[in-house]
C-alpha cells in the first residue's frame, strides 16, 4: 500500500488538470479572510453612517465577533471548490491506470487488489491532508493579521477541527471520483458523473428538504428544514443525504461555537458518507480495474 500511495502522490503532482482546481481552492481561502474583512468594514461603515442619522438604536452586529468569524466564508469554498478539486482527483486517479493498461499488468502479479486499492485511496487522503493543511496555515496567519495579534489557542485548535473536518469531506468526495473513474467506462462520462453526483447533493437535495433558493445555498450557513406543507414530508428523506449541509452545520460549530450544543449528528452523516464511499472503493472487483478508458 505504501508503493501506491508514494505512487499516487507523485502522479498527482504531475497532473496538470487537477492543479488548477488545487490552486484555486488555495487561493480562494487565501482571500477569504480578507472577504471577510472587507464585509465587515463595508457593513459596519454603513452601520455607523444610519446610526449617526440617527435611523437605528440597534448595536453593531459585528462589534466583538470571534476572530475565527473571518474564516467562515472558507466554508462555502470548500463546498464550491474543495469538493470539485477532490473529485477530480479522484477520478483522474482511476482512469490515468485504465488509460495506461497499468492495472492489466499488476493483476498479472499476486498483489491483493484492496491493498491496490487502499493504498490509492491513502495516497488521495495524504494529498488533501497536505493541500488543507497549506490552507490552514494560510487562514491563520491571515486571521492574525486581521485581528492585530496571533489567534490563541483555542482559535487554532478550532481552525484545525475545521481542518479535519473538511478532509473528511473531501476524501469522501476523491472517492466519489475515483469510482466514477472505476464504473463508468467512457472517460467523458466518468469525468461528469461525479460532478453531477456533487451538484445533487449540495443543491438539488437541499432544496428538496428546505425550499431554499439556489442563491441561499452558496451561503456558508446551512439552510433550516420547512417545518410544514409537502417539503416538510420530503426533508425527512433529503435532510440526512444532503452532506454539504451538515458539513456547513457541523462547520458552524466548531468555528464560531454553539450555544446549543455539538451537532453530533452531522457530524456522523459527514463521516458516514465518507466511510461508505471509501469502503466501495477498496472492495471494488478486480474486473473494473482492467480495460482502457475510452474517450
Amino acid at each position: 500500500m505504501g508503493v501506491v500511495a508514494r505512487h499516487e502522490l507523485l502522479a498527482s503532482r504531475r497532473n496538470r488538470a487537477p492543479q488548477l482546481l488545487v490552486g484555486m481552492f488555495v487561493g480562494m481561502v487565501a482571500v477569504s479572510s480578507f472577504i471577510g474583512w472587507l464585509t465587515q468594514t463595508t457593513v459596519s461603515g454603513i452601520y455607523g453612517q444610519v446610526l449617526a442619522d440617527g435611523l437605528t438604536t440597534q448595536p453593531n452586529p459585528f462589534v466583538d465577533v470571534v476572530p475565527l468569524f473571518f474564516a467562515r466564508n472558507t466554508v462555502i469554498y470548500v463546498v464550491m471548490i474543495g469538493t470539485l478539486m477532490a473529485a477530480a482527483l479522484g477520478v483522474q486517479s482511476a482512469l490515468r491506470d485504465r488509460k495506461a493498461t497499468v492495472a492489466d499488468l499488476v493483476l498479472t502479479r499476486p498483489v491483493p487488489v484492496r491493498a491496490l486499492l487502499a493504498g490509492r485511496m491513502i495516497g488521495l487522503g495524504a494529498l488533501l491532508a497536505v493541500v488543507i493543511a497549506v490552507s490552514s496555515v494560510i487562514s491563520w496567519v491571515s486571521i492574525s493579521v486581521i485581528t492585530g495579534s496571533a489567534l490563541g489557542v483555542d482559535g487554532s485548535l478550532r481552525l484545525a477541527a475545521f481542518g479535519l473536518l473538511t478532509w473528511l469531506l473531501l476524501l469522501g468526495f476523491a472517492a466519489l471520483g475515483v469510482l466514477g473513474g472505476l464504473y463508468v467506462t467512457r472517460e467523458t462520462s466518468a469525468l461528469l458523473a461525479p460532478f453531477v453526483t456533487w451538484a445533487v447533493i449540495a443543491f438539488v437535495l437541499p432544496q428538496l428538504g428546505t425550499a431554499a433558493r439556489p442563491v441561499s445555498l452558496l451561503n456558508p450557513v446551512a439552510s433550516v428544514p420547512q417545518t410544514s406543507g409537502v417539503f416538510h414530508a420530503v426533508s425527512y428523506v433529503t435532510v440526512p443525504l444532503s452532506i454539504t449541509e451538515h458539513f456547513k452545520t457541523t462547520s458552524s460549530a466548531i468555528l464560531e461555537g454553539s450555544s446549543g450544543g455539538f451537532p453530533l449528528a452531522s457530524l456522523a452523516a459527514v463521516a458516514a458518507f465518507t466511510a461508505v464511499l471509501v469502503v466501495a472503493v477498496v472492495v471494488t472487483s478486480p474486473s473494473r480495474l482492467s480495460g482502457e478508458a475510452g474517450e
